[in-house]
């Protein structure tokens, strides 16, 4: 497989992460490939308890078989914009595709920022919860589970980008994390609207979970869509722009869309990590050198996901 050129989604098992030094080593070793040749990776053995998985379907499930009265009451414009109820076709992942053919419910982090703190109200507003019992505990109980494998996930980067597996710590302690539950409705045999479409993620990474449905594609370089169909027990793991420019481009932020199956809904919950707000995203020391100068500008990664977010939502 040459860099970028794939042909399917790489594997990962995440097991040795917790068996010493030469399985963290190993993991390292794997995690670098798959972030540098594809920009995407299966992860196998990852320590999510399945219950907490089982959970969180089920209660997105429930939230999406609500009256749509019921799901209006959590309408995000209630909150932040990134908090409740996305409604379909509210927005356009790819601007020049249809509007997505997806609902969607957005939980965030809730961090303590002082008024005026730049993104105060993004990182502040209240997650808005349904009136639907046990719901709460689920989606909570699972995004827990998230932040833990995440920052288990940025220690495998630093030890891949040859820094200390603590190197991170202190930059993603208070981070910019988001979870959506999507539901993608059957699609009419006729409907042109994609689920999702192209795009890059713009934080750092994304942990995705998908049902038994599939419809996930990646992009190549040489612009052939390779299907990323679900794995029992496994995550999709993917690389962000903000990681991209952190790594100077050693690892890839890779283009990909969801086509919904025809006559079929599909369920699936990505959460996406960024760094604390305040995280200077400067090319890291061990991804520069003589043949390989910074290619991007230091960036607040708060401010950075500000405008791309704004560039699509407004």
């Amino acid at each position: 497989m040459t860099r970028h050129g794939f042909d399917a989604i790489p594997v990962v098992d995440f097991g040795p992460w917790s068996a010493g030094a030469a399985g963290r080593r190993a993991v390292a070793r794997a995690v670098h490939a798959a972030c540098r040749d594809v920009g995407f990776l299966y992860l196998t053995n990852h320590g999510v308890p399945e219950a907490a998985c089982r959970g969180v379907f089920a209660a997105a499930r429930r939230f999406f078989e609500l009256p749509q009265a019921a799901k209006q009451a959590v309408h995000f414009e209630r909150s932040g914009r990134q908090r409740g109820y996305v409604p379909p076709r509210a927005e356009a992942t790819d601007p020049l595709a249809p509007p997505d053919l997806k609902e969607a419910f957005d939980v965030g982090l809730v961090l303590d920022a002082p008024a005026g703190t730049p993104g105060h109200r993004r990182m502040t507003s209240p997650n808005l919860w349904p009136e639907l019992p046990g719901f709460r505990e689920a989606v909570e109980a699972y995004f827990d589970e998230m932040l833990g494998l995440t920052r288990r996930l940025f220690s495998s980067f630093a030890l891949a980008l040859g820094l200390p597996h603590r190197h991170f710590a202190r930059q993603i302690d208070r981070p910019i994390a988001q979870m959506r539950l999507l539901r993608y409705p059957a699609r009419p045999r006729h409907e042109p609207a994609p689920g999702i479409g192209a795009h890059c993620d713009y934080e750092c990474l994304t942990i995705l979970a998908q049902d038994a449905v599939g419809g996930l594609e990646v992009q190549n370089t040489s612009g052939a869509w390779v299907a990323a169909p679900p794995m029992q027990g496994a995550f999709v793991v993917n690389i962000g722009e903000m990681l991209q420019r952190w790594t100077n481009d050693v690892f890839r932020a890779t283009p990909h869309r969801v086509c919904g199956a025809a006559g079929v809904e599909r369920f699936s919950i990505p959460f996406f990590f960024a760094t604390n707000y305040e995280t200077e995203i400067a090319c890291l020391p061990s991804c520069a050198g003589p043949d390989r100068p910074p290619r991007y500008p230091s960036v607040a990664a708060g401010r950075y996901l500000e405008e791309r977010l704004r560039e699509i939502y407004g």
